[in-house]
């Protein structure tokens, strides 16, 4: 098995767990503030949790909220600098965890200098082959990301775009990191990133890549892009969407499409992330053992969302700082979090063990055995045999997790 088929992420949001301004209002609150250091006090954490990735939403130089990019190369001065980024790696390193980094490479801020530049230039200049822009209209229109303004789509059919993009990747992996979360990356054709990777993987070979998906096919992306991993969002929408209407059925049927994937490939799985509203809202407190239990039973390569494993709370808008609630500020250190999520931390310590004693769940398959509304066994097993039984019964609010011999491991 390859390292990464060990890891199990912790999900952070860099600018709003250690308190920095998302929403600059003066130039002051982008002044350089060594906040990643906020992180350090966290690991040891992250590792009695049981995790051993940290998974950093976006940490370069950007406009606003970390997705506006404005140098690749740079870390955002909100954060800190280049010291507390090897500080950072170094601490993780220490403690055998390793880092993931997100690469926003679809789009860029529109306060970019190479954007900025190639407006100034013209259509002939270097910069603005990097970018979709139409200089028909006045002023120039650029094309955006899924209507934002702010967000100017980068020209994938540019071979100076892959430079660049394969630029930065290497710069970062030669810091210490150890892949990347390719940000929308469905919006990408996925030949681009087969050209990126083959300037990439021949120095680091043992990097892990996962893009960013959606909807789609998922094997067929993988198959054409070179990634290792695509984000399962099909099983996380299914996971809560089943629980919600109590309908096993609709993820049973994501369970088996699950299945023909891992043929393919190991799924980067999860039920929450820093997009959406958060798991113990959309299921409630009763019904959220049932949701960790399929994350950390079927195969895949799963991620925690930072205050997940707390039983975290907050709700995803679709406006401005919509985002807010799921992107809270953690206190200085762990002691500074209530009590009230105790239970729910316990329980995930108690998953990620049992997934720990069995490493042969990256590559599970799922094999349904009881099916109703409110009911659902399945048995998971692995290539030499191994096997595991989970029951989720909704109407009694119990999840057993057993060895296939009717030996219980964990309940809750």
């Amino acid at each position: 098995m390859r390292w990464f088929e060990h890891a199990i992420w912790w999900q952070v949001y860099p600018l709003g767990f250690t308190g920095a301004p998302v929403r600059p209002a003066s130039e002051q609150e982008r002044q350089l503030t060594h906040r990643l250091g906020h992180l350090h006090n966290w690991l040891d954490y992250a590792q009695q949790l049981g995790t051993n990735g940290l998974l950093l939403g976006p940490i370069f130089s950007s406009s606003t909220h970390g997705y506006d990019t404005t140098d690749h190369f740079t870390i955002d001065p909100r954060l800190g600098d280049d010291g507390d980024f090897d500080a950072l790696i170094a601490a993780c390193r220490e403690r055998g965890i390793v880092v993931l980094l997100d690469g926003v490479f679809n789009h860029v801020g529109d306060q970019h200098p190479l954007y900025l530049a190639a407006l100034e230039k013209g259509p002939d200049s270097d910069e603005a082959k990097l970018f979709r822009i139409d200089w028909n209209q006045n002023p120039p229109r650029a094309e955006v990301f899924e209507g934002h303004g702010s967000l100017v789509a980068l020209n994938h059919d540019e071979p100076a775009t892959v430079d660049l993009v394969a630029d930065v990747m290497r710069h970062w992996l030669q810091r210490g990191i150890h892949g990347w979360r390719l940000d929308a990356a469905y919006a990408i054709k996925p030949e681009f990133w087969r050209e990126v990777l083959q300037r990439v993987r021949p120095d680091f070979g043992e990097a892990w890549f996962v893009g960013e998906m959606i909807h789609g096919d998922y094997a067929d992306y993988v198959q054409r892009s070179g990634l290792d991993s695509i984000t399962q969002y099909e099983l996380w929408k299914s996971v809560w969407s089943a629980l919600s209407d109590e309908n096993f059925f609709e993820l049973d049927w994501t369970l088996q499409r699950h299945n023909t994937w891992l043929d393919t490939f190991v799924p980067q799985t999860f039920v929450g992330n820093h997009d959406v509203t958060r798991i113990a809202t959309l299921v409630g407190p009763e019904k959220l053992p049932a949701a960790l239990a399929v994350l950390f039973t079927v195969g895949g390569i799963p991620s925690i969302y930072q205050g997940d494993e707390q039983g975290f709370t907050g709700t995803k808008y679709q406006r401005e700082g919509g985002d807010d609630e799921v992107r809270p500020t953690f206190p200085d250190t762990p002691d500074g979090l209530a009590p009230l999520g105790a239970e729910v931390h316990r329980l995930h310590q108690a998953l990620i063990a049992l997934r720990r004693r069995n490493p042969w769940l990256v590559r599970a398959r799922t094999e349904q055995l009881e099916l109703r509304n409110e009911f659902y066994r399945y048995r998971v097993h692995g290539p030499q045999g191994e096997q595991l039984v989970v029951q989720l019964d909704l109407p009694a609010r119990r999840v057993q997790i057993d060895d296939g011999q009717g030996n219980v491991l964990l309940e809750a």
